[in-house]
């Protein structure tokens, strides 16, 4: 009985000492998150419902410039622009920064958007 109860006393004793390293991490303010330098990322244009239908022919020529496959990537980039209003900045990924256009699948399961 006495060992169990030195044992429940020991783990006790451990775990107040422990609390504080676990509070102090949860109390701590977030460190700020580097913002992009402005010449990085065109932030006009690839934030959902930022464009206008009209500018979607010149985002998705910019976007379509480095494929092999120039007439079906501008058909599917037009249609998401055209339901998302943003196409993402570069030739290839970025597409975390526009969601609609990030989230739009096939049938399949694969992305609708390039």
């Amino acid at each position: 009985m006495a060992r169990t109860l030195s044992i429940a006393v020991l783990s006790l004793f451990l775990m107040l000492l422990l609390l504080p390293e676990n509070h102090a991490t949860i109390t701590e303010a977030p460190s700020p998150q580097p913002q992009a330098a402005p010449g990085n990322l065109p932030s006009y244009g690839a934030r959902e419902g930022s464009l206008k239908p009209q500018e979607c022919g010149p985002r998705c020529t910019g976007r379509c410039s480095k494929t092999q496959y120039k007439k079906p990537c501008m058909f599917f980039c037009q249609k998401c622009c055209a339901k998302c209003l943003c196409v993402p900045p570069g030739t290839y990924g970025n597409k975390q920064l526009c969601p609609c256009y990030n989230n739009w699948k096939t049938k399949r399961g694969g992305p609708k958007c390039p």
